[in-house]
């Protein structure tokens, strides 16, 4: 008797199992992984954001020659543009890089289109977006005579100005900031300070 009663919970319990192993659903692919693991980041698309960012690399702004970087910004954003339309952007970071360059740009087209694609960099796991779509959104939003939300823009009008953080729009707190990489409202009006203290 205690042989059968062993035998009947054995294929009580086997029954109970197959019929949880049935319900539970099959693994679905993650919406998150949009890249292949063998897709490889755009090298040209890598290389212009570096020479980008060299040309940005002086520790005072203003002594940045923009006759000699102005060309070679609007090369990159014709050639960036050109790898947008033909489908060239795969990974986050070929958005990250795309934008990047797209945020240098003189349009507001170009800012905004910087930011969607800061969006589809951070979709596709490319965390350094963060700080970008906050800093895209804010320089459309300043090519637009708009206040600006997040405190990353800077401006100096002029040979020998001051630099002064750009109209500000109130609704933004510290915390939505932080969720962005975004340095808080104190830091902005320090780094104003800073940079004003170069001079």
């Amino acid at each position: 008797m205690k042989d059968r009663t062993v035998k009947i919970l054995l294929v009580l319990n086997l029954i109970v199992l197959t019929g949880i192993f049935l319900h539970q659903p099959l693994p679905v692919p993650s919406v998150d992984a949009q890249t292949s693991p063998a897709t490889k980041d755009n090298p040209e698309l890598s290389r212009l954001m570096d020479e980008d960012q060299a040309d940005r690399t002086p520790d005072d702004p203003k002594s940045i020659d923009w006759k000699i970087v102005g060309p070679r910004d609007a090369a990159r954003l014709k050639r960036v543009k050109e790898l947008y339309a033909q489908n060239k952007l795969q990974t986050g970071a070929d958005y990250y890089h795309a934008a990047m360059i797209l945020q240098h740009g003189d349009v507001a087209e170009d800012f905004l289109l910087a930011h969607e694609l800061c969006v589809v960099a951070i979709s596709k796991g490319d965390t350094r977006a963060k700080w970008l779509a906050a800093a895209s959104e804010d320089r459309f939003l300043m090519n637009i005579d708009r206040p600006q939300r997040f405190a990353t823009q800077f401006r100096c009008d002029g040979p020998n100005c001051e630099f002064h953080l750009y109209k500000l729009d109130a609704g933004v707190t510290d915390e939505l900031r932080k969720g962005l990489d975004v340095p808080s409202l104190a830091e902005a009006k320090a780094r104003e300070a800073r940079m004003n203290k170069k001079k």
